[in-house]
């Protein structure tokens, strides 16, 4: 079953008695594969001799593929296991924490532990109060449609929707070494627009730990945390079928609720701080792979022809900025506490957060139309 998608996969790895084996299968687009099995050798470093016996394909580009209309009703056989960084309500792949987490090398993104840091610090520069009172957002516009179309948000002679709307170059900020790129300087707006890519954003970590506001157009995926968050409380949901007019609105609304929109900024950068530290999220992925270990009927054996990976022969390797994040992100020594418990949530507890989210999400659309309403009679 784990072998019915090898075709799909970036690489297979294989844990037994403590040890990690990769055989490689496609190169994945940029270090994300290198980060990614980086991290798993740290979650091992971190709680040695805990991980059970396992094997895992792992597929490190954007798109969940396992879809759920191919398995349908109780007789339908077993979808195939396929790890991956996000995933839909289409789809079935198993969500696990994104490369980022460990560094981006590429973009000159730093390990999450130090961006929480350098986050905290930007956002203690720049008081809410004192910041920009537009929606800010700066990113590739050309990935997607649904970002050409947030582009026509912005400011203009003829219109202001409230938006200011930045293109990154990369590959001009790639040559000027990264001087406009920083995250910890971009926390200067009171609001911060959120808007998926050619599927979930890396992207969305940051903004939600930048104080501002976030403004969240409606995403079609998920990461491993963004479940857990709750509109109008972590964040604004944003239309994602008329953009502009839902921008202005949530703009409007917190510039004349200051406090209430301060608080809601707040309250999505403690998240971040508190829930998505990396102790938890090294503690969701022992959770994740001691239960999907549990699930496979097979003994776990080293394959042919499998590289044994270790920490120190990979950062040996390494050059430049992916030596650099190795050695900053590197678990130093064993975690003197065992991993959080995580007791599973009755379903009664699960459909009354679902139905919290979806009246949370009514209930902004009902006050925006409500609000364009009174627009068009005036």
């Amino acid at each position: 079953m784990v072998d019915s998608v090898k075709d799909r996969s970036n690489f297979r790895l294989v844990i037994v008695k403590g040890k990690v084996y990769v055989t490689e299968h496609v190169k994945a687009i940029q270090t994300r594969d290198v980060f990614t099995l980086w991290g798993i050798l740290q979650l091992v470093r971190r709680y040695p001799g805990m991980l059970p016996d396992l094997e895992l394909m792992f597929d490190c580009s954007d798109k969940p593929v396992i879809k759920s209309s191919d398995y349908p009703g109780p007789n339908a056989t077993v979808p195939p296991p396929l790890f991956r960084y996000c995933g839909d309500q289409w789809t079935m792949d198993i969500v696990f924490p994104d490369w980022s987490f460990w560094g981006w090398a590429e973009l000159n993104i730093k390990p999450w532990e130090r961006i929480l840091k350098e986050l905290k610090e930007g956002n203690e520069r720049t008081k809410w109060m004192e910041r920009e009172p537009f929606a800010y957002w700066k990113g590739n516009p050309f990935v997607s449609l649904a970002r050409q179309d947030l582009i026509k948000c912005n400011v203009s002679d003829q219109q202001d929707w409230n938006a200011r709307l930045f293109v990154q170059d990369w590959n001009q900020e790639i040559k000027q070494g990264f001087k406009q790129s920083n995250l910890a300087s971009q926390c200067t707006y009171r609001y911060k627009i959120y808007i998926e890519g050619s599927a979930w954003s890396v992207s969305e970590k940051y903004i939600l730990a930048c104080d501002s506001v976030a403004l969240l157009v409606r995403p079609h995926y998920y990461d491993f945390f963004t479940r857990s968050l709750q509109p109008v409380h972590h964040y604004w949901p944003i239309r994602d079928d008329d953009k502009c007019r839902s921008i202005k609105f949530a703009v409007d609304w917190g510039n004349n609720h200051k406090q209430k929109a301060r608080a809601i900024g707040k309250t999505a950068s403690e998240f971040i701080q508190e829930e998505l530290k990396m102790d938890y999220v090294y503690d969701y992925m022992f959770h994740l792979l001691n239960e999907y270990a549990k699930l496979l009927k097979f003994k776990p054996e080293i394959p042919e022809g499998a590289v044994e990976y270790c920490s120190e022969t990979m950062a040996c390797r390494a050059e430049g900025l992916v030596k650099k994040f190795m050695m900053e992100s590197m678990v130093k020594s064993p975690s003197i506490t065992s991993p959080c418990s995580m007791p599973p949530y009755e379903p009664q507890v699960l459909e009354g957060f679902v139905r919290r989210q979806t009246n949370g999400i009514k209930q902004v659309e009902t006050w925006e139309k409500k609000y364009w309403d009174g627009v068009s009679e005036n």
